[in-house]
């Protein structure tokens, strides 16, 4: 076969140009890779090389109106293992154990934080101690990949004081990580509010991580810690001013002593800025931080006065007598009784309504609305329940707000029990199983009625001023108020005047303050418990303002599981109105009284 010269120069030509662009393209390759894409191969060879190691933020220290420090920083020590891959992991685990004391169960968190971010250095020790730091640095050769940081450990000087209103912080859980909108920026191993105020700001508090790079070997060694690359510091968290006073924190956890179990909640019921909050028995936070000792927690959990429930924000209570004030603002508010007004039936120790006989504590003979507040008349205020009636009884309670939260800014609150309409009783006892007796009980502060501590001393937030119920906070912010009711000034001046009685002359005598004119009032409900000599034990309130014509502070308190009445209850209260005002109380509360 022969080829004409024109086929073969076409076919040279045809040869040559495919030649150009191959090399074209390989040229083009080269240059795009070598020139182009130069920073980011090299970038991409320096983390092959560079390890980026957490650093932690210190968390905004939190302090009080007067700039005490209730929760700060110390340092402490975290151990963190550079691994390559789970089975390299495990395997620096199990020596490790070899060393110092580590459970199976901590070898497992390890190895699930691991999962979680294997780009990071996994924490095998969040909270060590000197004396495994010290170890662990006579043996570091053994093991490569070992990281000891020094980072910020939570710190509470008051520890068990400020239990109630602080929380804790603690290692963010598998279950928060889980959760999108917690997780975005947290990572296995890091620290996380929990409770308290250190889990409702969180956001606030938590401050921005650093990074430290540290160089490796092909194997995963670390072989330069320092100066592999620019540190990038981590930024410490504003400080978190609260209007707690740790002076009168103090006072209020001290009542309690090591027997006495319930709390106080005392607040401006102006502003609604909580001075002091305790729950009582208390715990020491400082022993969750860094994770919880299992017998410490299990001891805790097995009191049972139950230190873990928090009396004043979860605990719901029958407020007895001191709920006779929402059914006297309900009475006046709808015109159907006067501070001076006397009741059809005098008392002479209760009132028979029906088949059954309602009891009073005394025979007080025939009362206004003023002196029934002030001896706290139960045979007035049945009678006063009646009028007022069920079906307003009830919607009234709800206005007055108590079947909502307080509102206060932490994340415990329990929404106190009240019914919402009859249909309550139809759903809990059936229809027809239930008589118009329950708005005796009711109208005194028992039965369907189970109000929180804190919900206490906001409604008589709004008894102190001018009807309008103060949202309690604990962090400093721009006060908030309700208007849940409205009398006149008039009417306003004469509860309180009848709640001064109460103190002056009435069932909290022993709770009088020289030079302080205090209005509260005392309350006793039946717990359902009993001593050991066979004596009902109660919930023993008292609720309070001072002074009486100024209010500057609100005490509720109350002391649950008692053999003694709402008057000594009253006594300690006063103590910490007397402790903020600075003043000297009338009388003191004799060792061992009742």
């Amino acid at each position: 076969m022969s080829f004409h010269p024109n086929d073969i120069r076409r076919r040279g030509i045809a040869a040559n140009v495919m030649i150009a662009g191959m090399l074209f393209f390989l040229t083009a390759g080269f240059f795009r890779s070598q020139v182009v894409q130069h920073q980011k191969y090299t970038l991409q060879a320096e983390t092959n090389r560079l390890r980026e190691i957490p650093l932690p933020a210190p968390r905004g220290v939190i302090k009080d109106r007067n700039g005490k420090v209730i929760a700060d920083n110390v340092i402490g020590y975290s151990v963190s293992i550079l691994a390559p891959k789970e089975d390299s992991l495990r395997a620096v685990m199990q020596r490790l154990a070899g060393t110092i004391t580590m459970t199976p169960a901590q070898i497992e968190q390890a190895m699930r934080r691991f999962r979680r971010a294997p780009g990071r250095p996994t924490v095998v020790i969040p909270d060590a101690t000197f004396d495994i730091v010290s170890v662990l640095e006579e043996h570091r050769t053994q093991f490569p990949g070992l990281i000891i940081q020094s980072a910020p450990r939570r710190f509470y000087p008051d520890g068990d004081i400020v239990a109630a209103f602080m929380g804790y912080t603690g290692e963010v859980s598998e279950a928060e990580l889980a959760r999108a909108v917690d997780s975005a920026d947290y990572k296995a191993g890091q620290q996380i509010g929990k409770q308290g105020l250190e889990k409702q700001y969180e956001s606030v508090l938590r401050g921005k991580e650093g990074s430290q790079f540290v160089e490796i070997d092909a194997r995963g060694r670390i072989v330069r810690q320092t100066g592999a690359r620019p540190d990038l510091a981590p930024v410490a968290a504003p400080e978190l001013r609260t209007n707690i006073d740790m002076s009168l924190q103090r006072v209020a956890a001290s009542l309690f002593g090591d027997t006495l179990q319930g709390g106080v909640v005392a607040m401006d019921p102006r502003t609604g800025e909580v001075l002091a909050l305790v729950s009582a028995p208390s715990f020491d936070v400082n022993r969750f931080t860094g994770g919880i000792a299992a017998s410490y927690y299990d001891s805790l959990r097995s009191d049972p006065r139950r230190p873990l429930y928090n009396k004043a924000l979860q605990g719901q209570y029958p407020p007895g007598s001191t709920f006779k004030l929402a059914t006297t603002v309900l009475g006046l508010e709808k015109g159907l009784v006067s501070m001076n007004a006397h009741m059809p039936v005098t008392c002479t120790g209760g009132l028979q309504y029906g088949s059954r006989y309602f009891h009073c504590d005394g025979k007080h003979g025939s009362l206004d609305l003023a002196h029934a507040i002030a001896v706290s008349c139960n045979t007035y205020f049945f009678q006063l329940g009646l009028k007022i009636g069920l079906t307003q009884l009830l919607a009234g309670g709800v206005e007055l707000g108590f079947r909502e939260k307080a509102g206060i800014d932490l994340p415990e609150e329990r929404r106190p029990l009240w019914p919402e309409t009859q249909d309550y009783f139809n759903r809990r006892y059936g229809k027809g199983n239930w008589t118009q007796s329950v708005t005796l009980n009711l109208a005194i502060g028992q039965g369907e009625n189970s109000q929180t501590i804190l919900n206490m001393a906001r409604f008589y937030s709004a008894l102190a001023t001018d009807g309008k119920a103060a949202r309690p906070m604990v962090a400093k912010g721009t006060p908030e108020r309700k208007q849940i009711f409205n009398l006149t000034s008039e009417q306003l001046e004469g509860v309180r005047a009848a709640l001064a009685n109460v103190v002056e002359s009435g069932t909290a005598q022993r709770a009088q303050i020289t030079g302080v004119v205090l209005a509260g009032k005392t309350g006793t409900a039946q717990s359902g418990k009993y001593a050991a000599n066979g004596k009902e034990l109660n919930f023993a309130w008292f609720v309070g303002f001072a002074p009486a014509d100024n209010p500057k502070i609100v005490v509720a308190m109350m002391t649950e599981y008692v053999p003694f009445q709402g008057a000594t209850t009253a006594t300690m209260a006063s103590k910490i109105i007397e402790a903020y005002l600075h003043v000297k109380p009338v009388v003191k509360l004799a060792e061992g009284a009742i």
